[in-house]
């Protein structure tokens, strides 16, 4: 990873949001099909209390995010994270998944959940990596080709 590489958390009063949330939703659509991206309503899913967004900048840009939530007390989930193609296999994506489950962690939950396609292979062995467990696949989930791993993260209580 980069030296000058920083992860911050998106909030209210981060300098220049507006542009921020602009580069992220550029990224957003480049990587995700358009009916599984959140670009559309990005701002909205980032006013919600139970929602945080992770962003890591390198040489003055915009590397990667990741988006989770914490719906109950139970469990949270890692509904988005992403990493520019041009940034990927030098550990950002791995940094942004730690940071993720540290935030996660101060919420005092039990568990952490998300979806990915089994055929991305890189996340799913970055996921695996970090101790998540594929639970089930559900079929059809992305599109009717397009099929999703629901992994899990068993957090200590402690």
């Amino acid at each position: 990873m980069a030296n000058a590489a920083i992860i911050a958390e998106l909030n209210r009063n981060t300098e220049n949001r507006a542009k921020l949330i602009e580069e992220i939703v550029k990224l957003e659509r480049k990587i995700f099909p358009k009916h599984e991206s959140y670009a559309a309503f990005f701002d909205n899913e980032l006013k919600r209390k139970n929602a945080g967004l992770l962003y890591l900048h390198a040489d003055a840009e915009l590397v990667g995010y990741v988006m989770y939530s914490w719906p109950s007390s139970l469990y949270a989930s890692i509904t988005k994270l992403a990493v520019k193609e041009q940034w990927r296999k030098q550990g950002h994506g791995e940094a942004l998944l730690k940071a993720a489950i540290q935030k996660c962690k101060t919420r005092k939950v039990s568990r952490i959940m998300l979806h990915v396609d089994p055929s991305r292979t890189p996340a799913v062995s970055l996921y695996k990596k970090h101790g998540f467990q594929v639970d089930r696949l559900i079929e059809g989930y992305y599109s009717l080709e397009r099929h999703a791993y629901v992994m899990y993260l068993e957090l200590d209580s402690n």
